[in-house]
């Protein structure tokens, strides 16, 4: 239980449902998960990974339309968030995309399908490139190539007005932790509410999310690893780290690549998702009539979606 000196509990996160929690070690860490489906290493493995200021539980429409069709599905809560360690370092691309490796082994497979959303999805298209032998293939929700993302921010008045002023202030110390937390989380609704669609962010499903994110972000120490994601991304611009991961990812993945993306996404413009194909020219584009958060705001267009990926 909570009390006035912290945080909810890590485990509030471990919500019942028709689904496992498990814990892996890998790549040094333990990652906090919830799985559905088969439990063996016969079945094929997908792995759903989160966006900022979400956790597992944003993919539980997805965890049991895949898990029911015997698909092993895993959504975990990335380093520092949910019920996952939150170490002090490691918010960099090179060792997000080696967690999403040591999870995939840590499961005792050899390799997954790879489905993240925002933040997520920038991580799976760095482990496509990074560790190629244990992607077998990436569906990225919302989420553009690190490159093109980049690109659009340079050169797209749209693109640029909707992450950097949020990406600079998050940048000092502790004012984005505060804007976050303070008001049992009002700033991680704000997020969401920004960000969704108009027609979902009128439902009980929204509400019940937001009510969700609020207490999750206000677990000790999320606000600044989450964060610290995005303090990483806008310093390794003009750090030598930075133009090593930049170099590394203008290699295309090999794996096939399905981008989904919302028509009605304020953060990440369609135009955006159009700059991809240079980086991925083999990648698949669908859209849906949603905001930033297809997999929730229309999650069985979304699973079915995803569906036709991995059969195909």
């Amino acid at each position: 239980m909570a009390d006035s000196r912290t945080g909810p509990d890590p485990s509030t996160v471990r919500h019942d449902g028709p689904w496992r929690h498990i814990d892996v070690r890998g790549n040094g860490i333990r990652l906090h998960a919830a799985q559905a489906g088969p439990e063996d290493a016969a079945a094929p493995l997908v792995v759903l990974v989160h966006g900022f200021a979400q956790y597992w539980w944003s993919w539980r429409h997805q965890l049991t339309a895949l898990g029911d069709v015997g698909y092993r599905t895993v959504a975990v809560d990335l380093r520092g968030y949910g019920d996952s360690d939150k170490p002090p370092r490691g918010y960099d691309g090179w060792t997000l995309a080696g967690d999403l490796a040591g999870l995939i082994r840590g499961l005792g497979h050899d390799d997954a399908f790879l489905v993240g959303h925002g933040d997520g999805g920038q991580i799976c298209w760095a482990a496509s490139v990074l560790y190629p032998a244990h992607v077998r293939g990436i569906v990225t929700v919302s989420a553009p190539h690190p490159l093109a993302l980049r690109r659009a921010a340079i050169a797209d008045a749209a693109q640029r007005s909707a992450l950097a002023p949020r990406l600079l202030a998050d940048q000092v110390p502790r004012l984005g932790e505060r804007r976050l937390t303070a008001d049992d989380g009002a700033g991680a609704a704000a997020v969401l509410r920004e960000r969704a669609g108009a027609a979902w962010a009128r439902t009980a499903d929204f509400a019940e999310t937001e009510r969700r994110v609020r207490s999750a972000i206000r677990i000790d120490g999320t606000a600044h690893c989450a964060l610290e994601y995005h303090r990483w991304a806008f310093r390794s611009q003009f750090r030598p780290d930075g133009a090593r991961f930049r170099a590394a990812m203008r290699t295309a993945p090999g794996a096939p690549v399905l981008q989904i993306h919302g028509t009605d996404d304020g953060h990440v413009p369609p135009a955006t998702f159009r700059r991809c194909a240079r980086w991925a020219p083999q990648r698949r584009l669908e859209a849906v009539n949603t905001g930033h958060f297809p997999h929730q705001e229309a999650p069985a267009k979304t699973s079915a979606a995803i569906l036709r990926f991995l059969r195909d």
